[in-house]
């Protein structure tokens, strides 16, 4: 089949109008986002999914990934405050926001927001003594976070997280904090010791308080009680010596007898309690007793009242004769005619 000119001419046809269709759409895929530029100018950002644009007038300048992405720093050696020599690295994470500022507001993103992480990490340590750097991780991070975000704000990128991985002092540092914190630990458990040495002598002596209080009222209810049964036997020992003056005075011969019967029987408990008393001997008559306990009764039914049949007097016990004794001379000489 011969084709003639024309034929060619339509053929060639087709195949630009293909050609430039397929160079006028492009396809942007999810999570980022294409810069058009015309004539080497932006002018806009494609977003994700089918994009169309005049074809050899405007072209993809740069294709930025909007995803939050994650940046690792390297270990660096860093002068803390009181001259501690530290390594520490961190991890920092990013995510781009406004792809034209992100393509043509800094060169070579990734290493930028690197090296500027990097030497706020120095920053903000270095103003910090090593006791704070490793007490308030936290607070470095929020510091970081702070500080390297303000910067990178206008190249159109959002650092979301800064992480401190590690950090590592002096072997011997190390060694000494360790020292540090073993007496430190020693120090606190002597003076827990000391405190509740102090606190078992402090309620030994209140429970020694307490006691020496309560004795003495003890004491003091004892003497009291004891001061008040005095006071009523010596009430109760007026009471019966006024009752026997009145007997006396009224010519009663039985009260002397009961007050002299009461003091010859206590006279007598006191000689036969006595602890030295071993054997006594008392000429002691039965009937001087038996007449002072008459005499007893007497005052006693006097006392309450009560006069019953007066009880037969008591009767009087002979006195035992003695047979005296007989010197045998004699009686041998009366014996002879």
């Amino acid at each position: 089949m011969v084709l003639s000119g024309f034929d060619i001419v339509v053929i060639a046809l087709v195949i630009f109008v293909i050609l430039v269709l397929f160079a006028g759409i492009k396809i942007v895929p999810q999570g980022y986002r294409y810069t058009l530029e015309r004539f080497g100018r932006y002018t806009r950002t494609l977003e994700p999914g089918l994009n169309l644009i005049t074809p050899f007038i405007e072209r993809i300048g740069a294709r930025m990934n909007v995803m939050e992405q994650v940046l690792n720093v390297p270990t660096q050696e860093v002068i803390t405050k009181d001259n501690a020599s530290i390594s520490t690295d961190a991890v920092a994470f990013y995510q781009v926001l406004n792809a034209a500022e992100a393509a043509y507001q800094v060169a070579n993103l990734e290493n930028a927001v690197l090296n500027l992480t990097m030497t706020n990490i120095r920053t903000v340590m270095g103003s910090m003594d090593l006791d704070e750097l490793l007490s308030n991780r936290d607070a470095i991070n929020d510091r970081l976070l702070h500080v390297v975000d303000d910067a990178v704000r206008p190249w159109g990128i959002k650092v979301t997280r800064i992480e401190i991985k590690d950090i590592q002092p002096p072997r011997d540092l190390v060694d000494a904090m360790a020292r540090q914190m073993k007496a430190e630990r020693e120090k606190r458990a002597q003076v827990l010791e000391a405190e509740g040495s102090r606190n078992a002598q402090i309620l030994r002596a209140e429970g020694s308080k307490q006691s020496a209080i309560l004795q003495a009222e003890g004491q003091r209810e004892a003497a009291f009680r004891n001061a008040e049964a005095r006071e009523r036997l010596a009430e109760a020992e007026a009471k019966a010596t006024k009752m026997v003056s009145e007997a006396i005075a009224s010519g009663n011969i039985q009260a002397v007898n009961y007050f002299v019967a009461q003091k010859y029987t206590e006279a007598l408990t006191a000689i036969g309690t006595a602890g030295s008393s071993k054997v006594v001997l008392m000429p002691v008559e039965a009937s001087s007793i038996i007449g002072s306990l008459g005499g007893i009764g007497a005052i006693a039914r006097e006392v309450f009242g009560d006069n019953p049949t007066p009880p037969p007097p008591p009767r009087q016990q002979s006195t035992p004769r003695t047979t005296p004794a007989v010197n045998p001379s004699t009686r041998q000489r009366s014996a002879e005619p």
